[in-house]
């Protein structure tokens, strides 16, 4: 950001104020016809222009109340808030999340801006919409249901002319406003981009809602160029008995439409050709002649068909199957070891990267531990939003909150008595709670949400990570007190790329996987000697696919394998990549390996992930990429 040019702006606005607050005339082209409008409804609702709005932010049993309704909307937005708090706090200004009455739900970034906000009431809990406070970004673009930007004495209350705000509402698959995304700053500096940066977060946002699934609907994603497929910017549109249900800005935009053509515009009136030629073929012809590529997703019964599941319990004493890290005599070893101080009551903590198992690890431990056959709670803290977290955790007494069972709830933590919690993605738990768990982990009881009697407890307790606590510890993002309650003893699994013997794995994988198919040599050789970046998910995830993809009694061949596996390096090759890189010959062969899964799907980076079975942002990172914003 930079300082704003001194102040012909400043004089436009303040001359326009004196027009329109004074002599009761409307400045037209002084300012724009959207902060005219507001001003004027403003007015309506009576509100004094030069005094400071009687805003009372609520308390933080209702703020949590409000965030706990607002739960999907929470939840779907956080990765985008923080992506924008983390520059925001570099550039002096702040990101907020408003529900769609403009109650402010969530604030971060810069912490002086932070506190300079505070002092009009701009931070949680508080309301911004304009019947209480006039013109402003929240309340003007929830009003206009429409991107806005409200600078300086734009605002309508003059206290509020110290910021510069820009706005974008969200919107869920039916077209219906639920909330607002805003990026706040200092009257003084620019904003350079923020409504753009607002806007690509929204459209982000209201992407994920998708993904979740459109009840008993065909979705169908799709776009004139096949390298948006996967991106928000691709179109999507939900169909039910012929009819458009669901769509997002993409989607809308391609064929010119509008919200309230939700529930009226028809299949055939969009598109010339049946469904079944996306599923096909993966193009389509629209009414206007031009094909869109794409594919299309199956109706879905309940919404939560297709949501993660963050919380599994369980009794379960089988031994695990074709996910299992085949415990071989060093697991074996750590499984023994690792067993003697989980049933002396002590921790442990299970590191790896992502696909490798420390689930399974956790479950077998369970399984070979004192507390075999009593409940395995798992709790993913990474899948769990912060608004909701610490009442299914601690559970809660009837009434503690609006929407709360009559009943109440006992808690994972009780559910967990005389058996094993385990908390995957521990370093992703938020940092407000972790003093609460230390707490109980010192105490061995707890007091459930809204009061009652204290409770004792009795688990046993197994955490994963694939971060490094260490390193989150030294960054603040997680406590050193907790860090060292929970991680007495310590099991490292080993990366897919790092275990001996990967040809011996892959075969005995496929003998618990291929039923009765056979392997061609070449096959298993190429498989063997891919880094499997997903680790074993994504090795397990590869079979399966081979599997289901060819016919009993087949033979598969490397003709059968994905694209991204086919791509053969030489060794010539991975010796030039080793020498111009400094990198070990395998993380040579890693890299190229993705190179060639991002060539064959087109330079779609989403997709290629997906088929790696690793994050975007992974693959970004070790191909040396800067990520795209879509």
């Amino acid at each position: 950001m930079s300082r704003s040019p001194a102040a012909p702006d400043e004089q436009r606005i303040a001359q326009a104020r004196r027009a329109f607050f004074e002599s009761g005339r409307a400045p037209v082209g002084q300012v724009s016809a959207a902060i005219l409008q507001s001003w004027r409804r403003s007015l309506g609702f009576g509100l004094a222009a030069n005094a400071r709005p009687a805003i009372e932010p609520v308390d933080a049993p209702r703020l949590r109340t409000m965030r706990e309704q607002h739960e999907q909307l929470w939840r779907l937005a956080r990765a985008e808030v923080e992506m924008l708090a983390a520059d925001a706090a570099n550039t002096g200004s702040i990101v907020l999340l408003t529900d769609a009455e403009g109650w402010i739900l969530d604030a971060e970034g810069n912490a002086d801006f932070l506190d300079k906000a505070g002092r009009v009431a701009l931070m949680p809990g508080a309301c911004w919409n304009e019947a209480r406070v006039g013109t402003n970004a929240i309340g003007t673009a929830i009003a206009d249901a429409v991107p806005v930007e409200v600078r300086g004495a734009e605002h309508y209350a003059a206290p509020h002319r110290i910021l510069n705000c820009s706005a974008a509402p969200v919107f869920d698959p039916h077209g219906r406003m639920v909330g607002v995304l805003d990026i706040s700053g200092d009257a003084g500096v620019a904003p350079m981009h923020a409504l753009g940066l607002a806007q690509l977060a929204v459209a982000n946002i209201e992407h994920r809602y998708f993904d979740e699934g459109i009840v008993d609907a065909d979705l169908l994603r799709v776009h004139v160029n096949p390298a948006l497929l996967g991106s928000a910017r691709e179109g999507l549109l939900a169909f039910r008995n012929g009819r458009l249900v669901a769509a997002n800005r993409a989607g809308l935009a391609l064929f010119g439409l509008e919200r309230g053509d939700l529930g009226r515009a028809s299949y055939e009136a969009l598109f010339d050709g049946a469904l079944s030629r996306l599923h096909d073929d993966g193009v389509l012809q629209d009414r206007s002649g031009r094909l869109l590529h794409g594919h299309v997703d199956g109706p879905t019964r309940s919404r939560r068909a297709r949501a993660a599941t963050p919380i599994t319990v369980s009794n379960s004493t089988t031994a695990a199957t074709a996910e299992a890290p085949l415990f071989d005599t060093r697991l074996d070893t750590e499984l023994a070891r690792a067993c003697r101080v989980l049933d002396a009551g002590i921790p442990v903590l299970v590191l790896g990267e992502t696909g490798t198992g420390k689930e399974v690890f956790s479950r077998e431990l369970h399984r070979r531990s004192a507390r075999a056959g009593r409940p395995f709670v798992a709790v993913n803290c990474a899948a769990l939003q912060e608004g909701l977290i610490e009442a299914e955790l601690f559970g809660y007494e009837s009434g503690a909150f609006t929407g709360a069972r009559k009943e109440g709830s006992t808690g994972l933590l009780r559910q967990a008595d005389g058996g094993v919690l385990f908390l995957d993605e521990i370093g992703d738990m938020p940092l407000a709670l972790q003093p609460r768990l230390l707490r109980v982990l010192q105490d061995r009881e707890l007091s459930p949400l809204g009061g009652g009697k204290p409770v004792k407890l009795d688990f046993a307790l197994v955490c994963a990570t694939h971060r490094d606590l260490e390193d989150a510890v030294a960054e603040g993002r997680f406590r050193a007190d907790l860090y060292y309650r929970i991680s007495h003893h310590r099991v490292a699994l080993t990366p897919l790329r790092e275990m001996p013997a990967r040809d011996e794995l892959v075969r005995t994988l496929w003998q618990r996987i291929g039923q009765g198919r056979r392997l061609d040599d070449d096959a298993a050789v190429l498989l063997a000697q891919y880094a499997w970046p997903g680790n074993l998910r994504q090795l397990v995830a590869s079979l399966r696919t081979l599997a289901a993809l060819s016919e009993p009694d087949s033979r598969i061949s490397v003709d059968a394998l994905p694209a991204y596996l086919q791509a053969r390096v030489s060794g010539d090759a991975i010796a030039r990549a080793s020498a111009s890189t400094g990198a070990e010959p395998l993380d040579a062969v890693t890299r190229m390996a993705m190179r060639a899964a991002v060539e064959a799907c087109g330079g779609n980076y989403a997709r290629a992930a997906r088929q790696l079975g690793i994050s975007r942002s992974t693959l970004y990172r070790r191909l040396g990429q800067t990520p795209r914003r879509n």
